[in-house]
């Protein structure tokens, strides 16, 4: 009797024990919502076994590991899971809102001729350089004192020269047709972007491509 009783208790205190896991799980994943990016420090408050549980929800789907320490809880969709946004992704990452994103596939918008297609963003930011591969995408991350707020006609083209030596192109061909393009863009916009964002070659081909447009005018 005294083994049985004995049994007993030690089942009620294992199941008790397994409850109140299975409650701070619960208790976890009332704080997540879909489509939202997550590091594993932000998730430790409502957790008080985070590496078993962060375990738990990536096996049965809850949670998507991104990369070391970065989770998605995922958006169903009648496609299946989406993706993560681009923003939350990076902002999560960052722990920064700082940052512009921009990809080289942009520069084939800006009508200079550019045809290739890449398979990485940029992120310019204030903290972190290097590249990093983010839910299966690869992030060039490049840490700048300076950069927009968004993306415009001028910066694109700016950056496009700053990038040129990078780009499966022919460089004599795309400056060409830049020079082309700087007579849609607002000239003192285009001068000041330039004066900004741009390297020092950048900067001089703007300058003169600029003379060049607006001389025939002051004549």
């Amino acid at each position: 009797m005294v083994h049985d009783f004995s049994m007993k208790n030690l089942a009620n205190r294992v199941d008790f024990r397994y409850i109140h896991v299975m409650t701070k799980l619960q208790e976890l994943k009332k704080h997540l919502r879909p489509g939202q990016v997550y590091r594993r420090e932000d998730l430790i408050q409502w957790s008080n076994a985070i590496d078993r549980h962060l375990k738990q929800l990536t096996s049965d789907g809850t949670l998507t590991k991104l990369a070391g320490g970065l989770y998605l809880c995922p958006q169903q969709t009648a496609f299946g899971k989406a993706p993560p946004e681009d923003s939350k992704l990076v902002e999560t990452f960052l722990k920064d809102d700082r940052f512009l994103l921009a990809s080289p596939n942009a520069y084939n918008q800006l009508g200079v001729g550019t045809t290739q297609l890449y398979n990485k963003t940029v992120v310019y930011n204030h903290k972190r350089h290097g590249r990093f591969s983010l839910g299966g995408r690869e992030f060039d991350f490049r840490m700048k004192p300076t950069f927009p707020s968004t993306l415009t006609k001028e910066f694109l083209l700016v950056d496009l020269v700053n990038n040129l030596d990078q780009l499966g192109e022919n460089p004599e061909e795309v400056l060409e047709r830049v020079k082309n393009q700087v007579t849609s863009c607002d000239p003192s916009k285009l001068e000041r972007v330039a004066r900004d964002y741009g390297k020092v070659r950048t900067k001089k081909f703007f300058l003169q491509a600029l003379l060049n447009h607006t001389a025939p005018h002051a004549a």
